[in-house]
């Protein structure tokens, strides 16, 4: 598709069509005169009209010439002007997961069919993006801000200005990137770049989608709650999963409880501290993909700490 600079109109951007701010770039709503609409990132420029950014804008617009895969953003055309660059994607009518979470009407939308779809989604494209590019991508900042939804609530993962492309020698060393939250824990002593970074903050969305929260609110909810003689662990092995679960959708029906379990016991295996003992991209699709066999106990007595691996008894996978 070709697009001209006059036919974008993009002089005149307000910030009543800003759709979203982020770390190097503002993203406009923009209508062309052919009536299509799209979404166009204006990266930031510093005062003197330096871009500051421009090798993450460099980075973003490399990674989405080389990936097409169905849950990946597309990218329609670039410009680079002297005060300004522009990168024109594919709009998304549902925007971005976060805010879709973080507003009462829009989660209530977000029904138990949909949120395991929205994680296999994800994990279709990272899977894609690790084990089928060559070299591999890895996204690096991987969070609800950066994972879009369109008209049907099918997720695509966005913005590609952080991603390092994994080479086969030992050269994979980097400046710090992603978003705090997110990030895996290895990166506070290390900043070589692997794909278990991204597995990780995969980890932290998917629990994000199943509860309706950052994994950290859930923390710190409890760290306020809990006895100075009872551990944190302790607590959180005998938190009933039912119970952490986002309370605004309809309650989960039996058909899609087997995947919500599969998705929450998969999150936590990629939160662990050690790198090389989480779970593939590759593997972690194909493991949304297999159909389960029942648990063998009521859904509503599953337990955090079965899903980790720390026994309480009955098996749910």
């Amino acid at each position: 598709m070709i697009l001209t600079w006059h036919s974008m109109g993009t002089s005149n951007f307000s910030l009543k069509q800003c759709i979203d701010i982020g770390g190097y770039g503002t993203v406009y709503k923009a209508e062309l005169l052919t009536g299509w609409v799209v979404p166009v990132k204006n990266l930031h420029s510093s005062e003197d009209g330096d871009m500051d950014d421009l090798k993450a804008f460099k980075s973003e617009i490399h990674a989405l010439t080389q990936i097409r895969h169905h849950n990946i953003v597309k990218r329609y055309s670039f410009y680079s002007f002297a005060e300004n660059s522009f990168l024109v994607y594919e709009f998304m009518e549902n925007g971005n997961l976060r805010n879709i979470l973080s507003n009462d009407e829009e989660a209530e939308k977000l029904d138990w069919i949909v949120r395991p779809n929205v994680v296999k989604g994800m994990a279709k494209a990272l899977s894609y993006m690790h084990h089928d590019c060559s070299p591999p991508i890895i996204h690096r900042d991987i969070l609800s801000n950066n994972v879009l939804l369109d008209s049907e609530y099918e997720a695509y993962v966005s913005d590609f200005g952080t991603t390092r492309l994994l080479k086969s020698d030992s050269s994979n060393w980097t400046s710090f990137a992603g978003t705090f939250g997110y990030t895996a824990p290895e990166l506070a002593f290390t900043m070589k770049v692997d794909n278990k970074t991204d597995v990780y903050s995969f980890g932290v969305v998917t629990l994000e989608v199943i509860m309706g929260r950052h994994l950290g609110e859930l923390i710190s909810s409890l760290l306020s709650s809990m006895s100075s003689s009872s551990p944190l662990s302790s607590i959180v092995d005998h938190l009933l999963l039912n119970d952490v679960m986002d309370q605004h959708p309809s309650p989960l029906v039996n058909q899609v409880a087997e995947e919500v379990v599969v998705a929450v016991k998969l999150a936590l295996a990629f939160l662990r501290v050690n790198p090389q003992s989480r779970p593939t991209m590759q593997q972690v699709a194909r493991a949304l993909s297999t159909q389960w066999r029942p648990f063998s106990k009521p859904f509503h007595t599953i337990m955090l700490g079965e899903l980790l691996g720390h026994g309480h008894g009955g098996e749910t996978s």
